[in-house]
């Protein structure tokens, strides 16, 4: 995925989440939105290294990472299945390189999905 595409599917998530949780602006305050910006980079950053790789575990570690990181900052791993499901639910939005990418973007998230909602 090319940058422009990937900062403009950031910036429909981000709106989105903000959007639906107001709350976070209060919590968290700008710095938290100007974090939650650069997560989704890096979501993006993983998922196309995962996709490079051919590695479906690549991004199931680094969601558990992730989960580790952000739960001990306190933000909630429903909040980061919540990104997830909006990263996929915009994908439509935004120019892949080919299909197998977007789809494998998706399955990938997906797994990440599955991972953070099944009981440990």
């Amino acid at each position: 995925m090319k940058s422009i595409e990937k900062s403009k599917l950031v910036d429909l998530v981000v709106e989105d989440i903000y959007t639906s949780f107001p709350n976070l602006i209060d919590k968290f305050g700008e710095h938290g939105k100007e974090r939650t910006i650069e997560d989704n980079f890096h979501h993006l950053d993983h998922l196309e290294t995962a996709y490079q790789m051919g590695s479906g575990a690549f991004f199931k570690d680094y969601t558990l990472w992730l989960n580790n990181i952000l739960t001990s900052r306190g933000v909630r791993t429903d909040l980061i299945v919540d990104n997830y499901k909006r990263l996929i639910q915009r994908m439509d939005k935004v120019e892949f390189e080919s299909v197998k990418e977007r789809q494998t973007y998706i399955m990938y998230l997906q797994e990440g999905i599955q991972l953070l909602e099944s009981p440990s």
